[in-house]
């Protein structure tokens, strides 16, 4: 999964950790577009790999680096493991993002990619473990970045289904190069939100399962996130409180959180709610705002 990484500079007061994030190659680009051009062309048909141990120990050192405010240190071990540091301009607003992304065709095409918010430290990250296949959690995600702050975007590069017998369900699998980046950001406290798509039926009467992948366990910020999804009409299962599909209690993402005791939010949301454009979708994206630019205060 190759990862990437964008940071708004004008939306936030740099950090001194990141005031020298200069990175080496910049490009104007319409940020949507190119993010969606990337997920548009996964197919469950493709073969999928994950990254070996020791490209994912070289992607752990470049990511932390860039994380860390030194970009001109990461050059060496991102290039190692297959992947480079973009700045992007995002041509329809003008505010600027950093992105991690394969280096070129291979592989780490289908490893993902992160972006990052571009000056500042981000204080909360948005994951996108099944692109396509959880159909909109993408467009969601790049969503929530532009309208946010001082944020990530992780976001996986592989179908669901690529490779068989679940090799590309990255968030059932620590070697993979998703998990790799998310760790990094956790170590450093950064809490997330990550997104999945079910389709409703007699078993999932609701539009939204809010857990933290921990069952009984639940956060302030979670509850009030449920009682605002229920506010705006949407039918909310909450994980803490009752016996909810999706939980998400196998999400290694979601465990990982625990050990590092960061805040994890495992969102399952429904076809209309994940879509921009529909009122659901609309509700859905408004309340998530709020969260992460609580996050992004605290």
């Amino acid at each position: 999964m190759a990862a990437l990484l964008l940071l708004p500079a004008c939306q936030a007061a740099p950090s001194p950790a990141t005031t020298d994030r200069a990175p080496f190659a910049q490009e104007v680009v319409d940020l949507r577009a190119h993010v969606l051009a990337y997920t548009d062309a996964l197919d469950p048909d493709d073969d999928y790999g994950p990254p070996d141990p020791e490209t994912r120990r070289r992607l752990a050192r470049g990511v932390g680096l860039v994380l860390d405010g030194r970009p001109r240190e990461a050059a060496g071990p991102l290039g190692d493991a297959g992947f480079r540091l973009t700045r992007l301009t995002d041509s329809a607003t003008g505010h600027k993002y950093d992105e991690i992304a394969a280096a070129g065709r291979g592989d780490a095409e289908q490893w993902g990619r992160l972006y990052l918010h571009a000056g500042v430290t981000p204080r909360w990250s948005v994951q996108v473990p099944h692109p396509v296949s959880d159909r909109d959690t993408e467009n969601l995600g790049v969503r929530l970045l532009e309208s946010g702050r001082a944020g990530a975007l992780v976001l996986a590069g592989a179908h669901r289904g690529a490779g068989g017998e679940g090799a590309a369900d990255v968030a059932h699998r620590e070697d993979s190069a998703f998990h790799t980046v998310v760790l990094q950001l956790q170590e450093r406290g950064v809490p997330g939100l990550q997104l999945h798509g079910f389709a409703s039926g007699g078993d999932r009467p609701y539009e939204a399962v809010v857990s933290t992948g921990r069952g009984q366990t639940a956060l302030p910020e979670l509850t009030a996130l449920a009682d605002r999804l229920d506010a705006d009409g949407l039918r909310v299962c909450r994980g803490w409180a009752a016996r909810c599909p999706l939980e998400g209690t196998g999400n290694v993402q979601g465990r990982a959180a625990e050990r590092q005791h960061t805040a994890f939010v495992h969102l399952e949301l429904d076809r209309d709610s994940r879509r921009a454009g529909e009122p659901e979708g609309e509700a859905v994206r408004q309340n998530l705002r709020e969260l992460l630019s609580g996050w992004a205060d605290a």
